[in-house]
């Protein structure tokens, strides 16, 4: 029997309160019309540059990530939930976070098992000991999350280290604005666009104490040549900031300096854009060109500031994930808001004997795994895609952890033949400084392709302007 999915725009064949601003709207739009606006949406990303880069495919690595007109609709009661719940979930993993690189008691306590923390690929043995300022060690977290009803929601997963995506998140609002003003004047929707002012004013209220006067923030990029390139370039002009890489910065005595033409100018934070392993070679990987050597020394005699702080991807471990309920309990003695999606360890014997028998009807998940690679969904995996993972579960079990098939919800979106209803998912961002804030917005993706519930850009996902009503 086919899965009942919620649909976020009709129950019953009604239209559900949030949607009913868009309702005339999207029928007074004939074909030409659409196709008119999504080609001017599409020549507007063009113009501005929003693109993300595939490699190794060959072909044009530049590619638009495909625009949807329809927004995703939120009330302000929804959003309230899910901003409450992402905030506390932001302050257990940065909790979380502070206690694995000091003493451990999640661990000593038998909450959280060592191996899982210790042994972790992300874990930086480097890091220990190190206390960033106000303990924060993820500043900017985005939570993935999926709807299956009317109030029910959960989170797919977190990323702690480099959360992309926030520049279509303002990009779609903008281009939806200048598309649709009179949608604008006929719903109250709340603004994102503070966006870039909040979390410059996030990384400055995590200055070193050895910064005196107004802190210097650049984001430190890889180059032109990464993925995310626009989105790095994009954020430091909004924030009125300095984007520099690793050639610019260097290191003499207890500070970083970044080069400029008017002499070097010492920097206070830096919001960095780079793996762990290239961020300084004399401590990670030396034979790292995007870093700066000695950087770690700065930052372990605290005369900078690293955002998010080397170490903190041990917590977007798909392991990790797992106990985060269990850390909002540990950490805050509260109850958590928001759920997880039940998980099997493939590292426990009778768990991984269960995935193992039932790999068909399940979703398998490389631990480490992001953008939609390195990952199995069951119901729509051939036979030999099941075999060959099945293989792959057998020789390393602890890389893999499997969850249910979710009934993800859809949401009703522009395709050839005029809307239909396409599976969505959602990464709020949360900023961690002096303050733990949200903009009432986030990055909706969508799966464009009828069916598919893998809303990933690298696998032929696009996006959508996501709205919440003002009360």
């Amino acid at each position: 029997m086919a899965p009942n999915y919620f649909n976020e725009m009709f129950t019953d064949g009604a239209i559900r309160q949030p949607y009913a601003g868009l309702e005339s709207w999207q029928r007074g739009m004939p074909d030409e019309l659409r196709n008119l606006k999504q080609a001017e949406a599409e020549a507007l990303f063009r113009r501005i540059g929003i693109t993300f880069a595939v490699y190794g495919e060959g072909g044009d690595p530049d590619r638009l990530i495909p625009f949807d007109m329809f927004p995703r609709v939120f009330t302000n009661r929804e959003w309230g939930k899910l901003s409450r719940g992402v905030k506390q979930r932001a302050r257990a993993l940065n909790a979380f976070l502070a206690d694995v690189y000091d003493r451990g008691e999640i661990v000593r306590a038998g909450r959280v098992p060592a191996r899982l923390v210790y042994q972790n690929e992300a874990f930086e043995k480097a890091v220990v000991g190190i206390k960033p300022p106000r303990s924060v060690f993820s500043h900017i977290v985005g939570i993935d999350l999926v709807r299956t009803g009317p109030d029910e929601f959960f989170v797919l997963e977190d990323n702690c280290r480099t959360p992309s995506g926030v520049s279509y998140m303002l990009e779609n609002r903008e281009i939806m604005m200048r598309m649709f003003p009179s949608l604008f004047r006929e719903n109250r929707i709340e603004p994102v666009e503070s966006y870039p002012e909040v979390l410059r004013r996030t990384l400055a209220s995590v200055a070193p104490q050895k910064c005196d006067g107004e802190p210097n923030v650049v984001i430190l990029t890889p180059g032109h040549f990464n993925s995310a390139y626009y989105e790095h370039s994009f954020l430091a002009d909004m924030m009125g900031v300095e984007l520099v890489e690793g050639q610019d910065l260097y290191v003499d005595g207890d500070y970083c300096w970044m080069r400029t033409t008017e002499g070097p100018r010492k920097v206070d934070v830096i919001y960095r854009r780079i793996d762990d392993a290239f961020i300084d070679p004399l401590c990670f990987r030396p034979d790292s060109m995007l870093g700066v050597p000695g950087l770690m020394n700065v930052y372990r005699s605290g005369g900078v500031a690293i955002a998010s702080a080397p170490g903190a991807g041990v917590a977007d471990d798909k392991a990790i994930y797992t106990f985060v309920p269990e850390m909002i309990r540990f950490y805050l003695g509260e109850t958590p808001i928001l759920k997880n999606v039940p998980t099997w360890q493939c590292a426990k014997k009778d768990e991984c004997k269960y995935v193992l028998e039932n790999l068909h009807d399940i979703v398998v998940k490389e631990v480490h795994g992001s953008g939609g690679y390195g990952m199995l969904i069951g119901p729509r995996a051939t036979k030999s895609e099941i075999e060959l993972f099945a293989t792959k579960i057998r020789e390393n079990p602890s890389n893999y952890i499997a969850q249910p098939t979710l009934a993800l919800s859809t949401c009703p979106t522009f395709v050839d033949e005029g809307i239909a209803p396409r599976h969505v998912d959602l990464r709020p961002y949360c900023l961690v400084g002096e303050k733990v804030e949200l903009v009432p917005g986030g990055l909706t993706r969508v799966a464009l392709n009828e069916g598919s519930l893998v809303v990933n850009s690298s696998q032929g996902g696009g996006v959508k302007d996501t709205w919440v009503l003002a009360e």
